[in-house]
């Protein structure tokens, strides 16, 4: 009874959540980050919140002046920029950074690490600088004891925009090939909440990694619901980030995907198939110039510890065998509708509503934009009349909060009509 009753409140939340992003606040289109090319940030310790009711001290980076949080602030720089990182401190332990995929990384700090400068505890300082040579998506995390201070939060991501993207258009690579209207991040994590007591307690060296076992899945920093809920939302102070895909028909939208933890994270698209473009910061191209001619096609994209991975994805409703919009095939062609399904009616005779029960997203109409009525207290849940696609992790393990169904690593993508704005916002 207890375990129903925790299942009932995640499906509740859900519903919650999603109601609460698209009614607080814009959900923004654009990935939310902090602009380049000098950046100023603080280690320090703080809690997060889980949809199970957890609440975990975790390390994490953050602007030098508001709080650490998890995951780390987004960088953004264009190509061609010399970038310098000053990091500070405020563990109890040495921190650093690391920046896979970039080369010629100089560093300085208070102490030599294995892999790189490392600031001292305390108020400890170093500083990093490279030039941003490529474009893509990358990480960045620390690289003293990173088997624990990766899992203990000390992770974000980087974006190199091209330089040679034409005005007035996106390009993610300096090619067509990867042109996009909205891009979304998806850097994609897991926990083990023993670690996080440990370490809140005192017990650092008594922490066992070889018997790590998480339980908690993450994307951006949130387990679902709360990957839906607005960005920015004070009711999660240190977790900023938000992952709800939106897009209309025809949109193509640019996913960055981010192995920011030790497991294989096989990450999934319901409604389509999306394009695999880049990997690890490079176009699938076979030659110079030559675009994504190497892309690769597929509906699930495991995403490595360490890797970086870009896709596009876009929705018209092609080849469903009906007209989205309940068109009379004397009726006028939507932007980007599918024109050979123009006109076909609904393929079912759907029952009496007294016959029915309803999804608290249905929005009374099987059909892209159409609100119909609804029984009293039914729905209410699909204010722009969207189709709602949930997009997840392929390990049922990492579909849960600490075991409770739905949850972790998991959002939904809604599909909406052009009639509706998309909000944006770019940077701080």
């Amino acid at each position: 009874m207890k375990k129903m009753k925790t299942t009932l409140r995640s499906l509740l939340l859900w519903q919650w959540a999603i109601a609460s992003a698209l009614t607080l606040s814009p959900v923004s289109a654009e990935i939310i980050t902090e602009m380049g090319p000098t950046f100023n940030l603080t280690a320090s310790e703080d809690y997060i919140t889980t949809p199970d009711g957890g609440a975990y001290l975790m390390w994490g980076y953050g602007v030098t002046g508001r709080t650490m949080q998890y995951v780390g602030p987004t960088l953004e720089v264009n190509e061609g920029d010399t970038v310098t990182v000053n990091l500070t401190n405020e563990l109890s332990v040495p921190v650093s950074l690391v920046f896979p995929g970039q080369t010629g990384v100089s560093a300085s700090g208070d102490t030599d690490g294995l892999l790189t400068k490392e600031a001292n505890p305390g108020g400890g300082t170093a500083q990093y600088t490279f030039v941003a040579s490529h474009p893509g998506t990358y990480l960045y995390h620390s690289g003293t004891q990173p088997e624990l201070q990766l899992e203990m939060g000390l992770i974000g991501a980087m974006i190199v925009r091209p330089a040679g993207q034409p005005e007035g258009v996106r390009w993610a690579y300096n090619h067509a090939d990867s042109a996009y209207d909205y891009e979304y991040l998806f850097l994609l994590t897991e926990m083990d909440p023993v670690v996080h007591q440990m370490i809140q307690c005192g017990k650092a060296n008594q922490v066992d990694l070889t018997a790590y076992f998480p339980v908690l899945w993450f994307i951006n920093g949130r387990c679902a619901p709360d990957t839906m809920m607005p960005a920015e939302t004070p009711l999660l102070p240190t977790q900023p980030y938000n992952c709800l895909p939106r897009l209309h028909p025809g949109d193509r939208i640019l996913l960055r995907f981010l192995g920011g933890s030790r497991d294989y994270h096989p990450f999934h698209t319901h409604g389509n198939n999306f394009l695999l473009i880049a990997q690890d910061g490079r176009l699938l191209s076979s030659t110079p110039g030559a675009g994504a001619d190497l892309a690769v096609s597929n509906f699930t994209q495991t995403v490595a510890p360490g890797a970086t991975c870009d896709a596009i994805f876009t929705w018209t409703g092609e080849k469903l065998g009906w007209d989205i919009y309940g068109h009379s095939p004397e009726d006028p062609l939507e932007m980007n509708e599918y024109g050979p399904d123009h006109g076909k009616p609904f393929p079912v005779l759907l029952p009496d509503k007294k016959d029915l029960t309803f999804g608290l997203h249905w929005s009374g109409s099987p059909f892209l934009g159409t609100m119909e009525s609804l029984p009293p207290g039914e729905g209410g849940f699909n204010m722009n009349a969207g189709y709602f696609y949930m997009w997840h992790s392929h390990k049922e393990k990492e579909m849960v909060n600490n075991d409770i169904f739905p949850g972790g690593m998991m959002t939904m993508l809604i599909v909406e009509p052009h009639s509706v704005q998309i909000e944006g916002a770019h940077g701080h």
